[in-house]
């Protein structure tokens, strides 16, 4: 049978399906809510197809499915399969060593941005990331250096102007204490932006946007603008790395078919529990759920503290995911499973399946 015909016999489940070439080697693995409708759509005319999507189709000769219960099993099954397999089509979630840290020099005589591949265990400066895009970390970085004047060729103060001075990429730190002050003033801007406590920055440079564009300055107004959205970008993955590494008890709950309900324990960047359950009595219902959940929750585990490469795929899948279900995930306080508030718990679990 052709891909095309098998393909019109998918359930409509959620699932990850397994692209093959004609020496079965997989190629391609994607996930999808609905796997017949997915699959199907390759097998169409679309102008909306990507250039990869045609060169797939055309070297697709077969494919697979694996079936999961919900649409959040489909992801992170297609994340480990991925890391795993290594397809051709795969670019995203292949390799770890292609991640990016944003490091600070903390030197005494002068902070410094840069980005490294890794981190150095038990030195004095600070580490944001990892960040899987490179490429959109150096983007937001370089914007920001650019935008306030942060690029000195000098490594240590040598009281004369640098090649950049001349250039107006450099404020002057290198042979003016004033603007070394003020050079240290913004990296702490920058430290509070990566930390989440302070948005100044991103303040500033909406102040020179509008001025750009009060002086007719449209093309400058569009350059600030996209540097705004490169640090935006930025922000977002760094929400979900200061979320994962709180080390959250996550109870998640979907629904399975007319009837039933699916049961997640997420800490970190696993998945530690899950359970299909009949909810014809969501009090029993929930007198099961509630002693697994403070079992599971009550093992402590020695985690770093910062997340590594390996983690950060799957800790922006769970971040993303309950983020746009919130109203199916809560966040069980540690402080109620120190003190076996089993009671508090079980109501949660309550809510959360009277909602699905």
């Amino acid at each position: 049978m052709n891909p095309k015909e098998k393909a019109k016999l998918l359930p409509s489940t959620p699932g990850v399906y397994l692209m093959k070439d004609s020496h079965g080697n997989i190629i391609y693995v994607g996930k999808s809510k609905n796997l017949k409708s997915r699959v199907s759509s390759y097998f169409q005319q679309s102008i909306q197809h990507s250039n990869k999507v045609i060169k797939l189709v055309h070297h697709l000769k077969d494919f697979e499915i694996i079936q999961t219960d919900t649409e959040f099993e489909a992801f992170m099954l297609e994340c480990k399969l991925i890391k795993e397999i290594q397809p051709l089509y795969n670019r995203l979630m292949k390799n770890p060593l292609s991640y990016t840290y944003i490091k600070i020099k903390m030197d005494k005589s002068c902070h410094r941005i840069e980005l490294v591949n890794d981190i150095e265990q038990g030195d004095s400066n600070l580490y944001f990331g990892p960040f899987s895009s490179k490429g959109g970390t150096e983007k937001a970085i370089q914007g920001l250096k650019e935008m306030f004047k942060l690029e000195c060729n000098h490594k240590t103060s040598k009281n004369s102007p640098c090649l950049n001075y001349s250039l107006g990429l450099c404020m002057g730190m290198c042979f003016d204490t004033n603007a070394l002050e003020e050079y240290h003033h913004t990296i702490d801007k920058i430290i509070g932006l990566l930390q989440g406590t302070d948005k100044s920055i991103l303040d500033d440079m909406n102040e020179k946007m509008i001025q750009a564009s009060n002086r007719f300055d449209f093309e400058e107004a569009a350059k600030i603008r996209d540097r705004m959205e490169s640090v935006q970008f930025l922000l977002k993955r760094e929400k979900a790395i200061q979320f994962t590494e709180k080390n959250n008890n996550i109870v998640m709950v979907e629904s399975i078919g007319d009837n039933g309900v699916k049961l997640f324990l997420i800490r970190r960047n696993r998945v530690l529990f899950s359970k299909v359950y009949e909810i014809d009595d969501p009090k029993r219902v929930v007198n099961q759920m509630g002693p697994e959940i403070m079992t599971y929750f009550s093992i402590n585990e020695q985690c770093p503290k910062m997340i590594g490469k390996e983690e950060i795929d799957e800790a922006n899948i769970i971040y993303r995911y309950i983020n746009s279900h919130a109203s199916d995930c809560f966040i069980i306080p540690d402080q109620w499973i120190k003190t076996k508030r089993i009671d508090k718990i079980e109501q949660v679990v309550f809510n959360l399946i009277c909602s699905v």
